[in-house]
């Protein structure tokens, strides 16, 4: 068996507790393959919370990057993905220099720094992808703190949420970017996540666009990790705004801004394309048109 040298790519923004755990459940990892080397990629995003401060004093191995708060996470993901490139992939002891040493990386892993793995996530995550060939993008799936699926692989037009299975790796058509394990011959087929999604979507399409060049994308056994801390709702769902709250919102960076919309709906749901642009604006504006009415 090959030694596994994974790059974990990570963002954050004023979450300094949220990303300390991340990190140091990321440290703990149990059952790893002989020779595993891991090495981590941060890029801060204008933290004014003393966040890189705190990462480098505690986690000196991981290589920290600080960028404009203006970075969209998902521009800040490739960026962590250019420095695993041209700083390599492994990492090694807590001492050792940041970034990890010279050689290439298997894998990557692109990790929510909101996320706590589970112990035994990364050799789930491994073991998924070995039986899954090296063409095989892996999702692990995250629960919050009452036990639900939060983020995971998703299906069909809908985007419906794929609930992990107890002892078998679940089929996906695309996936959240919680937490997802790239090969090296899949990155070499797909790439980063497009420019052209700032923010969301990115992820989505990353999977359509994998499952286009041959790619299989599969959900990891069980949960790996928790999110304690995900919004109840998107805001533009938000009872009692007003319809141009609600425009607002729903047109945010932060949920569907309509061109990157229309880009994802382009590319991946056409002929339909036209009627799903529309749909998810038409919605948000009709609620919020019928809770006006009924106060």
């Amino acid at each position: 068996m090959h030694p596994v040298h994974l790059a974990v790519l990570m963002t954050s923004h004023d979450r300094r507790a949220r990303t300390l755990s991340a990190l140091r459940a990321l440290e703990e990892q149990r059952g790893l393959p002989a020779g595993t080397t891991l090495g981590v990629h941060l890029v801060d995003t204008g933290s004014t919370d003393g966040t890189p401060e705190a990462v480098r004093l505690r986690h000196p191995a991981v290589e920290v990057m600080s960028v404009g708060a203006d970075v969209a996470r998902a521009q800040a993901l490739r960026i962590a993905s250019r420095n695993s490139r041209s700083g390599g992939g492994g990492g090694g002891a807590a001492g050792a220099a940041p970034g990890g040493p010279s050689h290439a990386w298997t894998h990557q892993l692109w990790l929510d720094d909101r996320v706590v793995l589970f112990p035994r996530a990364l050799a789930n995550l491994l073991c998924t992808a070995r039986a899954g060939g090296p063409h095989t993008v892996v999702v692990g799936a995250v629960r919050n703190a009452y036990g639900d699926t939060v983020y995971s692989g998703r299906r069909g037009r809908a985007l419906t949420l794929v609930e992990p299975a107890g002892h078998r790796a679940e089929p996906c058509d695309t996936y959240d970017g919680r937490v997802v394990l790239v090969s090296r011959a899949v990155y070499d087929l797909v790439g980063d996540p497009d420019k052209v999604f700032r923010h969301r979507m990115g992820d989505y399409d990353h999977g359509r666009r994998a499952h286009r060049a041959g790619v299989s994308a599969l959900v990891a056994p069980g949960h790996v990790g928790a999110c304690v801390d995900v919004p109840c709702a998107p805001g533009s769902q938000e009872p009692g705004i007003g319809v141009r709250e609600a425009l607002r919102r729903v047109t945010s960076v932060g949920e569907l801004p309509p061109r990157q919309w229309w880009a994802y709906c382009l590319r991946h749901t056409w002929p339909w394309a036209p009627y799903l642009m529309v749909s998810p604006y038409a919605r948000v504006l009709a609620r919020a048109g019928l809770g006006r009415l009924r106060d």
